[in-house]
C-alpha cells in the first residue's frame, strides 16, 4: 500500500510538471514580449492600417471574382 502511494504521488507530480511547465514558459515569454513592445508612431500606425485595408480590399475582390466565375460553372453542372 504505502510504496504504491509514493509512486502514484511521484507520477502525479511529473504529470503536473509536464502540464504546468509549458504554461509557465509561455507566460514568461509573453511578459517579456509585452515589455519589449512599443506603441507605434502615428505615421507607422497609418502605414499599417493602409496596408491592412489594401489587403482586405484585394481579398474581397479575389473572393468576388472567384464567386463570379463559379456561378455559371455551377449552373452548368447542376442543369446537366
Amino acid at each position: 500500500g504505502f510504496v504504491g502511494d509514493c509512486t502514484t504521488q511521484s507520477s502525479t507530480m511529473e504529470v503536473a510538471d509536464i502540464a504546468i511547465k509549458p504554461v509557465r514558459d509561455f507566460a514568461k515569454d509573453s511578459i517579456r514580449l509585452v515589455k519589449k513592445c512599443t506603441k507605434p508612431s502615428a505615421d507607422e500606425f497609418w502605414k499599417i492600417a493602409a496596408r491592412t485595408a489594401t489587403g482586405f480590399v484585394i481579398m474581397g475582390f479575389v473572393g468576388f471574382f472567384v464567386k463570379l466565375v463559379f456561378i455559371p460553372i455551377n449552373n452548368i453542372i447542376l442543369s446537366a
